[in-house]
Formats: C-alpha cells, sequence, structure tokens
C-alpha cells in the first residue's frame, strides 16, 4: 500500500504534468482562434458544442459556461446526433466539435453532415492531422504531451485543456461583448451575484411583521411587541413618524441596569437617531450598514413613512452574506 508521502507525491506529479501542459497551450493560439471568436461575435446563430466519451463531458461544461456569459449555447452529444439529435443544427449555428483524436468513427460520420448544411465547424482537437482538424473551418489545437495517467490512458491532461481551451474562448466572447456583472447577473439571478445586483429592501421585508410601539407605550408592550413580531426590534412612532428604535439588546441592558423598570416607557429606553435605509435600497446597501456600524436590524422607512424592519437574518437566508 502507498505511504502518505507516495500519495501526496502522486498527486503533485497530477498536477505538474497538467499544468505545464496548460501553460503550454498559450504557444497554440493562432489566427484560426482569434477568427473562430470573431466569427461566433458575428454570428446569428447559436453555438451547438459536440463530442463524445470524456469530451462529451467537458463539451457540457463549455456550453454552460457560454450561456452564462452571454453566448446562446446547446450540447449536442456525437452519437445521439447521428440517431436524430442533428436537428438541433439550425441554419446559422456553429458547430463546435471536441476530440482529442479527432478520429473517432462518431466525428467521421457527423462532420459531412454538418458540412452539407453549412455551418462553420470549430474543432478543438489535439491532433491537427485528424479527419476532424482537417475538415474544420477552424482548429483549436488542445494538443498535450501527455496524461496525467501513469499509463497515458484515462483522458486527464487532454480533457483539462479542452475545457481551459473553451473557456478561453467564452472569456474573449464575453469581453469582446463587454460583458458586465450586471449582465451576468441576469443569466444567474437565483445566484448570490444576482441577488446582490437585484434583491431590494422591499423584497426582504414584504413578509416580515411590522412591530411598532408608541413614546409612551409600557416597558411590558415593548417586550411583547418585541417578542410577537420575531424581529428582535421595534420602532417607536410619534405622528407616524420614526422617533427611535428598542431592540432585545436595549431590553437586556435595561434589565441589567435597573431593579424597578415598571414606571418605564419607551422613550425613556429608545435608542434615538436610529438608522434607517429606504424601501428601494438595494440589499447590499443594508448589508453594508449594518456590518460598518455593527448592528443587526435596519428600520426602514420611504421619506416619513415607516416601512418595517430588515433583519440581518433575511440577508443570510437570501445568500447576500
Amino acid at each position: 500500500m502507498n505511504t502518505k508521502k507516495d500519495i501526496l507525491e502522486i498527486a503533485k506529479n497530477s498536477i505538474t504534468i497538467e499544468s505545464k501542459a496548460i501553460a503550454n497551450l498559450i504557444n497554440f493560439l493562432n489566427k484560426d482562434f482569434e477568427n473562430a471568436v470573431k466569427f461566433i461575435l458575428k454570428s446569428k446563430g447559436r453555438v451547438i458544442v459536440t463530442g463524445i466519451g470524456k469530451s462529451a463531458n467537458i463539451a457540457t461544461k463549455i456550453v454552460a459556461t457560454l450561456n452564462s456569459t452571454g453566448t446562446p449555447s446547446i450540447f449536442m452529444h456525437a452519437a445521439d446526433a447521428i440517431h436524430g439529435d442533428l436537428g438541433i443544427v439550425q441554419k446559422d449555428d456553429i458547430v463546435i466539435c471536441i476530440s482529442k483524436s479527432g478520429n473517432t468513427p462518431e466525428i467521421k460520420v457527423l462532420l459531412p453532415l454538418i458540412k452539407d448544411s453549412k455551418n462553420k465547424i470549430i474543432a478543438i482537437t489535439g491532433n491537427l492531422e485528424s479527419y476532424l482538424a482537417t475538415q474544420a473551418d477552424f482548429v483549436l489545437n488542445s494538443f498535450v504531451e501527455q496524461e496525467a495517467c501513469p499509463n497515458n490512458l484515462a483522458p486527464t491532461t487532454s480533457t483539462t485543456a479542452q475545457l481551459v481551451m473553451g473557456d478561453a474562448l467564452a472569456i474573449c466572447l464575453l469581453e469582446m461583448k463587454d460583458f458586465t456583472s450586471k449582465d451576468f447577473a441576469k443569466y444567474h439571478p437565483g445566484g448570490t451575484l444576482g441577488k446582490r445586483l437585484y434583491l431590494r429592501v422591499s423584497d426582504l421585508i414584504e413578509k416580515n411583521t411590522k412591530p411598532i410601539v408608541k413614546p409612551d407605550d409600557s416597558i411590558t408592550t415593548v417586550i411583547i411587541e418585541i417578542s410577537e413580531k420575531r424581529l428582535g426590534a421595534t420602532a417607536v412612532i410619534e405622528n407616524g413618524a420614526i422617533i427611535g428604535i428598542i431592540t432585545d439588546g436595549d431590553i437586556r441592558r435595561m434589565l441589567r441596569n435597573s431593579n424597578d423598570f415598571t414606571h418605564l416607557t419607551a422613550k425613556e429606553i429608545m435608542g434615538k437617531n436610529p438608522k434607517v435605509i429606504g424601501s428601494d435600497a438595494m440589499a447590499v446597501a443594508a448589508l453594508n450598514i449594518m456590518e460598518s456600524n455593527n448592528i443587526t436590524q435596519l428600520l426602514v422607512a420611504d421619506g416619513e413613512e415607516y416601512k418595517g424592519v430588515v433583519h440581518l437574518h433575511d440577508l443570510i437566508k437570501e445568500g447576500i452574506i
């Protein structure tokens, strides 16, 4: 059995082999790569990415990256394509075909069918003498000297090279389109970035209760209001306007400092000039205020109209943090 040292050495060797192969891809970037990017940018169609075996797995990831960065893409398995799925490819679509050898039987059957339909083909292959390379309109060289597998058989380094070449293609397209973080968020509305850019305070408080006490309300009333509304705080409202806030922390401090609090009122223990945010403000702005002031609640108001309370837990729940 291998020792711990042996295992780590194997891992380090694997990473070294792959990292060197990836770095070497820089030497393969040429006019074909540049022209492929330009052609996709001008195209009115989609990008269809195809492959077989491990290359098909890489193709699905490249499709996901292209879609998320603004280039409409669809995965088509090479074997399924020649058994009915070729209808996926429409006029003006560009086909990216991925294959280490470039000579698999499925690829040899598929390419003439694509060319008959006048669709352009971009090859990602490690064999420039292959059938795929000679038939493609643009060839992206993903050659690697060896796989990380000690038998030089299991697709490892070669599939990593394919993936990196696809990422390079996607990033070039992204930058050429001036694709911004806001554009990215449109395609990731459920993700953290999307929520940071689109989620507003009003979205956070719409299901929250709206704790309110009056300045002369008793401490008992205050405690009941905070407990029932379960937001850890209540606004103190006078003549429709916010004049203060009472948090559960204020209640604890009052209990520590006073043996007899039955005579106290809300206005006597409230925090004056509380931090307030508008309901139309971004949720991330609420987070920034909380973090900079070391607080967990913010009162929400539009002008003098009290809207509710946003709590740190609301931000955590939505994945803003």
